[in-house]
């Protein structure tokens, strides 16, 4: 019998064989949160982009099938050279990685010889090899009240996690103008027409957001922040100002709660669920398992500088640097 090609999977077992390919390949599978809740269902681990590489590292996998977008899989490539990562979908990007190009960064850096390059996460390998210390949305306040104020920072490519950070801290930056599409399509309009039907009920954003929603937050953090906050949450309703498809941890952790997503535009469109994420299927995951490609590659040099930016925000994130290293980065 011939395999299931791409376009004749119906009648097949999905979860049954993704099961067993997982266990014939020693594979593990990640999700992050913006998944499907199919696929975070069955996933080994749900969670951060960073938190699901670093997990996947310490396993004995032979294979990481990475549910999430190309610049997660390629983290997961950098921390696990040895090991064959695959993304279902390699379409699935995402707007910061494609606002910020590495020529065009590299020849920003040159015009800026005196600033560091405090970089977020969602960015290329290319990008992260240009970087002297990457950042994700949990390490960044960490990470940055540990710069000394006379040094002159460049942060990219997210503007608003920059702006707020630049805020929060009272730190100029030099900003790169990328956006994330999806916490930039949240309407302050539709949010203070929610807030009013919901009076009293606090507001989480993750700080991808612009300033005119983060000023209306009750809490400001990462994706695990927002979900650790709606855990801790006294009351019984939350307002949740990122992907939606959070809410399915949320739903699972505190299904006696109610958590609504906060809306887009014109209140009903869908243009807050990341269109990059949604490329990843139970169907994708299934064939890359199978055929064991799309496969993420990356140039050794590239990955190896890659490691060091991402090694000195995990050791500033755990305080293990001291302020003196920092003029060597």
């Amino acid at each position: 019998m011939n395999a299931p090609t791409r376009e004749n999977l119906q009648g097949l077992d999905l979860l049954a064989e993704i099961n067993r390919l997982k266990r014939e390949r020693n594979a593990v599978i990640l999700a992050h949160y913006y998944q499907k809740p199919e696929i975070q269902d069955l996933a080994d681990f749900v969670g951060d982009s960073l938190e699901l590489s670093k997990r996947a590292a310490e396993t004995d996998a032979d294979v990481i099938a990475f549910c999430g977008v190309k610049f997660m899989a390629e983290t997961a490539k950098i921390l696990s050279p040895q090991k064959t990562v695959i993304l279902p979908d390699m379409a699935a990007g995402c707007s910061l990685e494609d606002s910020c190009p590495p020529g065009k960064f590299r020849a920003f850096r040159e015009a800026n010889p005196d600033h560091i390059a405090l970089t977020y996460i969602n960015c290329s390998a290319e990008v992260k090899a240009l970087s002297d210390i990457i950042v994700t949305s949990s390490s960044a306040e960490t990470i940055l009240s540990q710069i000394p104020q006379t040094q002159k920072i460049i942060f990219g490519p997210d503007r608003h996690l920059g702006g707020y950070l630049s805020r929060k801290f009272g730190r100029e930056m030099l900003l790169w103008p990328g956006v994330c599409i999806v916490h930039e399509a949240f309407s302050e309009t539709e949010l203070l027409k929610l807030k009013a039907q919901h009076p009293g009920v606090p507001v989480a954003a993750h700080p991808e957001c612009p300033p005119h929603i983060i000023d209306h937050a009750d809490y400001v953090g990462s994706t695990s922040g927002i979900l650790q906050f709606a855990k801790t949450l006294e009351g019984d309703t939350l307002i949740v100002a990122t992907e939606p498809h959070i809410i399915h941890q949320m739903e699972k952790a505190e299904p006696t709660k109610t958590f609504i997503g906060a809306p887009g535009s014109d209140g009903n469109c869908a243009c807050n669920i990341c269109p990059y994420m949604a490329l990843n299927t139970m169907e994708k995951l299934y064939l890359a398992l199978r055929d064991l490609k799309p496969q993420i590659e990356l140039d050794e040099d590239v990955r190896v500088a890659a490691k060091r930016s991402l090694d000195r925000m995990l050791e500033m994130a755990s305080g293990t640097v001291g302020k003196g290293d920092l003029g060597r980065v």
